[in-house]
């Protein structure tokens, strides 16, 4: 039997369709967030069999994803040193609609109620970015090739903060975003079990830094805007929305907090230049935004 090049050149698209179909993630225990969030990639938070204690926030198609256009990486630690992000998870799973992966500390919120255990360690993020770099490269995993490990960032809210600004000097980041934290002016001040660096740890940081804060009702405002201000050798910026320590992280989406979040990222992990608008000239993009204050250092146009 004779095949015409017309019914070869179906044949060859159909056996490309189905090759290039959706590539899923694999998973213990999943929740889909809001609709799969906001942004371009409907994410999944999920529990991965081979990673204990930490929860995932991934695009749940990663067919899109590859060498040539892969998924940078940030790494989380949650408030009050939690062990779960029950109460970061909207604004995470927003983050990863966005095109990222985001490995959080802590066991995955599968109900909306505070997690109640041991606190997590600074160690965890460790552990997740030796995670996403075997991952990486296993050939028998799902991320195979899909996750961009030359972008890397760390972030954290509050005690997680500090577990973030502990990391700080890891050499394999990208940049960091400390939220509604900073080093202590008094250490006497704060809970313990807390990670405590001190303000020299500041000299270690290699990279660009964003802090994202509560305002002057944040109890962590003093502390974040006293690490700024002695940012001098790297790209740094302060945003101030007047929320107070909360944030607004279990609002819709992640809430304001996340505007800034998912551009700083954008900008930072992706090259975005669009993104890089709310931080960078004379009036920034942020400052135009209703609440917001903002401050920069010279390294940032």
């Amino acid at each position: 039997m004779k095949f015409s090049f017309v019914s070869m050149l179906a044949g060859a698209l159909m056996m490309a369709a189905c090759a290039s179909g959706p590539v899923n993630p694999v998973f213990t225990q999943s929740r889909t967030v809001e609709e799969g969030g906001s942004g371009p990639y409907k994410a999944l938070m999920l529990e991965d069999p081979s990673l204990e204690a930490h929860t995932i926030f991934v695009p749940e198609d990663l067919s899109a994803f590859s060498k040539k256009n892969p998924l940078p990486i940030l790494v989380w630690g949650n408030g009050a040193c939690t062990n779960s992000p029950w109460e970061h998870y909207k604004f995470l799973n927003e983050i990863a609609s966005n095109g990222f992966m985001v490995i959080a500390t802590g066991y995955i919120p599968m109900e909306d109620k505070p997690f109640r255990g041991p606190m997590s360690t600074s160690a965890q993020q460790i552990e997740s970015i030796d995670w996403a770099l075997a991952q990486n490269a296993d050939k028998e995993s799902p991320y195979y090739g899909r996750l961009d490990v030359n972008h890397i960032a760390a972030a954290g809210m509050s005690c997680g903060g500090l577990q973030t600004l502990e990391n700080s000097a890891d050499p394999r980041l990208t940049t960091i975003m400390i939220c509604n934290s900073g080093l202590f002016l008094n250490p006497g001040t704060a809970v313990p079990g807390m990670p405590m660096p001190e303000k020299e740890k500041l000299q270690e940081i290699k990279v660009p830094v964003i802090y994202i804060l509560g305002g002057p009702e944040d109890i962590a405002y003093e502390n974040g805007m006293d690490d700024f201000h002695r940012l001098v050798n790297v790209p740094a910026f302060a945003a101030n929305y007047p929320v107070g320590h909360g944030g607004t992280y279990s609002k819709p989406y992640g809430g304001e907090f996340a505007i800034p979040a998912v551009a700083w990222l954008k900008w930072q992990l992706k090259g975005d230049k669009e993104a890089a608008k709310l931080f960078q000239g004379d009036v920034c993009g942020l400052s135009q935004r209703e609440g917001w204050t903002v401050e920069k250092n010279q390294l940032i146009d």
